[in-house]
């Protein structure tokens, strides 16, 4: 019986050694896509890119084809599942806290949202995506039009982000912020990988500290992107509502 219980014990801190260690895998996906997020807004601002609609739609899109364009195919599908999950994430938080649909703000629906980026990473690459578009529920309906949703992200942020990976001078990303968080660890890291990628048309200052609030934004008054240490919480608090 000692056996069998000491067996039972290990087995039941494995399985939670294992959701701690998606718990925090989660969080630093959407981390990593929420930061995207907002270098799409500075991208837009600082290469004076035309949107034709939401901002906010085509900052989603720039975050999901970067993934799709930076990494290698495990490491962007963990990145596409978790950061898909996110936007599913955040709608069951509003329901659960019995908040309506904010049909006022200038993000679309959080279900919209998801069901946008699993369209535009399956339409990548569909041929090897398929388990993928399966496994989010992306309708035939839909998936039939994800290639086409795909080249039309392509013809507008490829060209943008081949621009900027061809510039061989031009100024950086500066990180600013101390302190041994994980959004710190995550995002001073992502600023020195980008930075040895891309350059800008002019300088960007990326900050991470506490808010007040789990919230991340790009300030169009100082071109400063900042990462509020509160969405760390805030995206472990979602992982266990999923």
């Amino acid at each position: 019986m000692h056996r069998l219980f000491l067996s039972a014990a290990l087995i039941a801190c494995a399985g939670l050694a294992q959701a701690e260690e998606d718990r925090e895998q989660f969080v630093e996906s959407n981390l990593l896509g929420i930061f995207y997020h907002e270098l799409g807004h500075a991208v837009i601002d600082l290469e004076e890119v035309p949107i034709f609609g939401q901002e906010e739609d085509a900052a989603d899109v720039f975050s999901i084809f970067l993934i799709d364009a930076v990494f290698e195919e495990e490491t962007a599908l963990s990145l596409a599942y978790d950061a898909s999950f996110g936007f599913l994430g955040e709608a069951i938080l509003r329901e659960t806290e019995t908040e309506e649909v904010a049909w006022w703000d200038n993000h679309g629906p959080d279900e919209q949202r998801f069901y946008n980026t699993v369209c535009i990473f399956y339409g990548a690459d569909p041929d090897n995506r398929e388990e993928f578009a399966q496994d989010m529920g992306l309708p035939q309906e839909r998936a039939d039009y994800c290639p086409d949703e795909y080249d039309a992200a392509s013809g507008s942020w490829g060209q943008i982000l081949d621009e900027m990976v061809d510039r061989t001078s031009g100024p950086k990303m500066r990180f600013e912020g101390g302190g041994g968080t994980l959004t710190h660890q995550i995002i001073a890291s992502e600023v020195d990988a980008l930075n040895d990628l891309l350059r800008l048309s002019a300088p960007l200052t990326v900050r991470v500290e506490p808010c007040g609030q789990a919230n991340a934004f790009y300030d169009l008054r100082d071109q400063s992107i900042t990462m509020c240490t509160e969405f760390e919480d805030h995206l472990r608090e979602m992982f266990d509502h999923l």
